[in-house]
């Protein structure tokens, strides 16, 4: 746990006088609020007291009444002082969360579920958040309380304390128990909290699939059991929590009526003042209030101290892929060559996903890849701009090993389209730039030329300043992939990669593009993934892909003669009419 503390307390930063501070100012408040009961005290017995002059009790009760004011202020400049810190501290802890989910490699992010991720940034940290202002002032101010309320206590009367110590001892073993049992409880909530942002999500982004397919009722009933699962679990966490309130209420009053009870004895037998007895209550009432506040803070931290763990998890995560970033090497040329790779996403050698890869793609070239789905397209594509990193064997970009690159200088290098299209909510403008921050209308014009993207572009209400929805969904699936097209083209690279990018445009506009490559980019390395043959026909080589291994390599022509995966596959597609 000390580990976990110190991950914590580095995000702290610039808001350290401010956590240090709020202390101090507690630390003045509770001294003097610790004060007054003694002085309400002499205050009662000048009142009682025949000789006692009028001045000497306004200036008595003119004392009380200005402690009281001034810690009333710092009371409420530590809680300011708090708040800021501790939103300052949730800022930079959910800031520095995001930075390192961002500098994942793909295998790193295959650890962690979207949806926990979510969990984590949000539900997290705002716990976190809570735990970090309880430390601040609950677990500041209430230990130093019960420690001078119980001093003076047993200065005033010690036998009387005994009735203290014992409700203490009792409200201390309440707190352990309660926190022992509840803790295992509130991880298996945040885990059912995760469940329920992954169905959310899960419904929102496919809300057009289940309306199409009439699945609402069903994707309501699923969400339902998320969120009841989630009550089940709270519930069950909570119950144990609920039980500590009574307990410690029970156990106040029954210290307070003890107190009552003996204390009267002892006024009775005139070993106590009445000024004395009430500010022995006060005392007894401070500490107890000030164990009842430290069980409270105690538990929210238990509770924190679940989400505290799955945050350091994630900030504790070594990132699969060094990043390389002092490396000044870039590539020249788009030649990339595979020497006998393999490669697992689990790193088993028992469960390659690509074995004994050996291809060289000379620069400027197109390489077509085909294959039936699973047969490792898409993970030898991801392998070249080093999403993920290679097994064994050597990958060579530009005559280097790309692991001698800085990753963020070799993806420069490479322009790639995914399998699934992403685009932001914002402009299609803003979305273009993705590929080149800096680049030009006429950039831009080629670019969305390139790609046959410029004419729909041109006939929108606002041209490239029309907003995109999230997704961009108010674009049909061919639109989405000839502007990430152009994006790609817009980072003028080396290697221009395809992941069946061209799937959702008509057979026309893809040979079309395929000609723009071919004029527009003839320097570009191109790698070409796609189901259709007339997609990849034209290529320079075409690789056929079969369980992860090579299974041939050539022309159109080439591999219609010795291929047979190539030729049924050309066969079944001409059947089909595609």
């Amino acid at each position: 746990m000390l580990h976990h503390l110190k991950v914590l307390l580095r995000h702290v930063k610039k808001y350290a006088w401010l956590t240090i501070l709020g202390p101090m100012l507690i630390l003045v408040e509770v001294a003097l609020e610790v004060a007054i009961p003694v002085r309400m005290g002499e205050l009662i017995d000048q009142v009682n007291a025949v000789e006692t002059s009028a001045a000497a009790v306004v200036q008595t009760g003119t004392r009380v009444i200005i402690m009281a004011a001034i810690a009333l202020i710092l009371g409420a400049a530590s809680a300011i002082v708090g708040s800021i810190a501790a939103n300052g501290f949730a800022k930079n802890l959910r800031t520095s969360l995001m930075e390192k989910i961002s500098g994942f490699s793909f295998a790193n992010r295959d650890k962690f579920t979207t949806a926990s991720l979510v969990t984590r940034t949000t539900q997290d940290i705002t716990f976190i958040q809570q735990a970090f202002m309880l430390c601040m002032r609950m677990m500041i101010r209430n230990p130093v309380m019960l420690i001078m309320a119980v001093y003076m206590a047993i200065r005033i009367n010690s036998r009387l304390s005994l009735i203290m110590l014992a409700a203490a001892l009792f409200l201390s073993a309440t707190v352990f128990l309660v926190s022992k049992t509840a803790y295992p409880q509130f991880r298996k909530m945040l885990k059912r909290y995760d469940k329920l942002n992954a169905s959310t999500q899960e419904n929102l982004i496919g809300i057009r699939v289940a309306k199409a397919f009439v699945r609402r009722k069903h994707e309501e009933e699923k969400f339902n059991e998320s969120a009841d699962a989630l009550r089940r679990a709270q519930f069950k966490a909570e119950r144990i929590i609920i039980l500590n309130g009574p307990v410690m209420t029970l156990t106040m009053y029954a210290c307070l009526l003890a107190t009552l009870w003996f204390g009267g004895q002892e006024l009775l037998g005139g070993n106590m003042e009445p000024g004395l007895l009430i500010s022995y209550l006060s005392y007894i009432g401070n500490v107890l209030i000030s164990l009842m506040l430290i069980s409270m803070a105690l538990i929210n931290i238990v509770i924190s101290t679940a989400s505290i763990r799955r945050v350091v998890e994630v900030l504790d995560e070594v990132p699969a892929i060094d990043a390389n970033e002092n490396s000044d090497v870039k590539a020249t040329t788009g030649e990339i060559v595979f020497e006998n790779v393999s490669f697992s996403y689990t790193n088993d050698p028992e469960k390659m996903h690509l074995r004994n890869i050996n291809l060289s793609i000379p620069s400027g070239s197109v390489l077509g890849i085909l294959g039936e789905p699973g047969s490792g397209k898409t993970t030898l594509a991801q392998l070249i701009p080093r999403l993920y990193d290679v097994y064994s064997g050597t990958l060579r970009v530009g005559g280097h090993d790309v692991r001698e690159y800085a990753t963020a200088i070799l993806r420069e290098s490479i322009g790639m389209v995914l399998q699934k299209n992403v685009l932001f909510s914002g402009s299609v403008r803003e979305n273009l730039l993705w590929g080149n921050e800096n680049a030009t209308q006429e950039e831009l014009d080629r670019a969305t030329a390139a790609a046959c993207a410029k004419d729909f572009i041109e006939v929108m209400p606002d041209g490239y300043d029309t907003k995109l929805e999230q997704g961009g969904v108010n674009l049909s699936g061919g639109q989405r992939q000839r502007l990430c097209i152009a994006r790609a083209l817009l980072r003028n690279p080396k290697i221009l990669i395809l992941d069946d990018s061209t799937s959702a445009v008509d057979t026309a506009t893809d040979a079309k593009i395929r000609t723009a490559f071919r004029d527009e980019y003839p320097g570009v390395t191109k790698i070409i993934i796609a189901q259709r043959i007339a997609s990849i026909e034209e290529a320079d080589s075409i690789l056929v892909l079969h369980e992860g291994r090579i299974s041939a390599q050539g022309t159109h022509e080439e591999l219609l003669e010795r291929s047979e995966i190539y030729r049924e596959i050309c066969q079944s597609q001409q059947r089909g009419g595609l």
